[in-house]
């Protein structure tokens, strides 16, 4: 007798894996590094690791990372080398070229975190810019996991009140490790991540 059990209903359907979208808004990491914790411009060897920030973004919600990094290529140039070099990495690249003196680098983003909106994955933001308020805002509000990468004293203070809602900050010094060695920082440190030997 034939068996009415078909192939197809022998294994439920496989959702596909939920994923991670990691958004690196580079110039504003850069500038807030250089501007507000050295006061100058980095140097290469004091810029983030951002392989160590890729694997922090699996490690955190333990689930497969999409690193998407922007770019502002408006000159018509791109740094092909770091462009390499991300991509070595497993990054993304994406350089924008703004039609005007938009912030074409916020755009992009803003307009990734509106699509991801309507996708059933978390995200890590690693920026400090409060322009993209509204749309963490929305993200925030939905059944999914949103975080923040950032020097944690620097962070948009209307984006560090998105935390009872359930935005999580993660500081890319002290959390993430994306930094080779101590950065010459002043900010309030939880007892519990103290290290007198740092001071000493």
């Amino acid at each position: 007798m034939a068996s009415l059990f078909t192939e197809a209903s022998a294994a439920p359907a496989q959702r596909p894996a939920r994923v991670t979208y990691l958004l690196v808004d580079g110039e504003n990491i850069d500038a807030t590094l250089g501007m507000n914790v050295l006061n100058r411009r980095p140097n290469p060897e004091e810029r983030p690791r951002w392989d160590r920030i890729t694997g922090f973004a699996q490690k955190v919600w333990g689930q497969d990372v999409v690193p998407l990094f922007f770019l502002n290529a408006t000159s018509g140039q791109m740094p092909m080398p770091f462009v390499q070099a991300l991509m070595a990495m497993g990054y993304r690249p994406i350089p924008l070229a703004a039609n005007g003196d938009e912030k074409v680098v916020d755009l992009g983003i803003q307009m990734t975190l509106d699509a991801i909106v309507d996708r059933d994955a978390d995200v890590l933001l690693a920026s400090h810019d409060g322009d993209f308020l509204p749309q963490v805002e929305r993200l925030v509000g939905q059944d999914r996991r949103v975080g923040l990468l950032a020097f944690r004293e620097f962070v948009n203070l209307q984006l560090a009140g998105l935390v009872p809602d359930g935005l999580e900050i993660f500081d890319l010094e002290g959390d993430v490790d994306a930094f080779t060695s101590p950065l010459p920082r002043v900010r309030i440190i939880p007892i519990d991540e103290f290290d007198p030997l740092r001071y000493l």
